[in-house]
């Protein structure tokens, strides 16, 4: 596929997902090779679309306003950098840690792999720390504290 598909692939992925988990869901088979891995800063890798769906009904159950912001891309050759803003409210377990109902921005990064026209493997990390922070459960610093 050249840049221009691979980038129209990304931004449509990115459009559907806003509109909800049922849409999000909707696409996979479509979008995602079935031995499609997600490689997480988690240390737990995320094989097959199973998996991925499993991992969507969670993120939405989490966070079922969930919203995605593309703020800077990349293409080169089969590979597609992103710089993402994710903003959504907390209102389902998510990581062990019960709803807060806190709103949360937080900012992510992936680079995705897509061949014929599918994404096949992914690298993804999102700011964990500033996340924790947003949701009460590790303590921000204090401004000037020495």
């Amino acid at each position: 596929m050249s840049a221009k598909e691979n980038r129209v692939l990304v931004r449509r992925f990115l459009e559907t997902w806003n509109k909800g988990k049922a849409a999000a869901i909707s696409i996979m088979e479509e979008i995602y090779a079935p031995d499609f891995v997600a490689h997480s800063g988690t240390g737990e890798d995320v094989r097959g679309i199973n998996a991925v769906k499993q991992s969507v009904n969670e993120e939405f159950k989490a966070f079922p306003d969930l919203h995605y912001v593309l703020d800077d891309m990349v293409v080169e050759g089969d590979k597609v950098a992103a710089r993402y803003t994710m903003t959504g409210t907390h209102k389902g377990e998510f990581m062990g840690i019960p709803a807060t109902n806190r709103k949360v921005t937080v900012r992510a990064m992936s680079i995705d792999r897509i061949v014929g026209g599918k994404f096949v493997e992914e690298w993804g990390m999102f700011d964990t720390l500033s996340l924790m922070h947003q949701l009460g459960i590790v303590p921000t610093p204090e401004k000037g504290r020495k």
